[in-house]
């Protein structure tokens, strides 16, 4: 049985479905955490005695940085830092010392490697991840993942918004809109590069089995000229209620603070240009099936 290592994030929303993914195809995934348990190693003992042998390794580590209920204080700010760059580089790091390396090493990140704009198209080869906090952190996060050598495949999943039952972005979002409060955020114009989290572990899943696939690609749905306004009709039609109701760039700012406001009231256009020709077939290439998915 091909074995696989998930770290951090592992119990999380795209953890669980990777892993149930993963177990489904004959897999058999350890993951990493910080509590010892059944089909578990810790970080302290993959510290102390390395990486135990694998066919593959994924990172899906990151403290949740649209969490409102966190100011986003410097302190919150080191730790979404922290919580990505320190997992990825102790993986890594265990990665490069194996005596028998695993074949492949997966990591997810996002697209706000690049700029947000009304006009740019983004596709794997675009250049970003320079000018502000959240670009930078991806391009951090990167270079924490890279392996000396090629013994290992190398693969970045550049993942979108992640739509799915139970977690995710719609988490926060179905109140409001099952109230018939919900509306577009902001203009409403931005783009929003968005993908089903059956995808999302597909394209995960794909990545970790095909020996051809490597270096980035962009986990977003190909629907890629998608705007908030959109997102917020297709998902009030779903539910069969008005999205009228816009949340204005104000509130959305005070409550997450002017940095972190860019994420929701700004968006890219990124086509997942790669990820199709390394074969990937969706499963939800469309925004209306996946939404009647995620509610039903």
């Amino acid at each position: 049985t091909p074995r696989i290592f998930s770290s951090g994030g592992g119990t999380g929303f795209i953890g669980t479905a990777l892993t149930q993914l993963l177990k489904g195809r004959g897999h058999e995934v350890t993951l990493i955490s910080r509590k010892p348990g059944p089909d578990r190693i810790t970080w302290e003992e993959l510290t102390t005695s390395g990486l135990p042998r694998c066919d593959a390794a994924v990172n899906l580590a990151g403290e949740n940085i649209l969490n409102p209920l966190r100011r986003w204080s410097a302190a919150f700010q080191k730790e979404v830092l922290s919580s990505r760059l320190e997992t990825t580089q102790t993986l890594a790091r265990a990665i490069a010392k194996a005596p028998q390396p695993p074949q492949a090493w997966v990591l997810v990140t996002g697209v706000a490697y690049y700029q947000p704009s009304p006009t740019a198209e983004y596709d794997e080869d675009s250049p970003g991840g320079d000018f502000d906090f959240f670009s930078n952190l991806v391009t951090k996060w990167e270079a924490a993942a890279r392996l000396p050598g090629d013994s290992t495949r190398q693969v970045v999943v550049r993942s979108g918004i992640v739509l799915g039952r139970g977690g995710g972005a719609i988490g926060h979002m179905l109140l409001p809109f099952r109230l018939g409060l919900g509306g577009p955020i902001g203009s409403g114009h931005q783009f929003f590069p968005w993908i089903h989290i059956r995808d999302l572990a597909g394209i995960l899943a794909h990545a970790l089995e095909t020996s051809h696939v490597q270096g980035i690609l962009n986990g977003v749905a190909p629907a890629s000229s998608t705007t908030n306004a959109e997102f917020a009709r297709a998902l009030g039609a779903a539910l069969g209620r008005p999205a009228f109701i816009p949340l204005p760039s104000a509130v959305v700012q005070a409550v997450f603070g002017q940095e972190r406001a860019v994420m929701l009231l700004e968006g890219q256009k990124v086509v997942p240009r790669r990820t199709l020709a390394a074969g990937y077939e969706y499963s939800f290439p469309e925004l209306g099936a996946a939404l009647k998915e995620v509610i039903a």
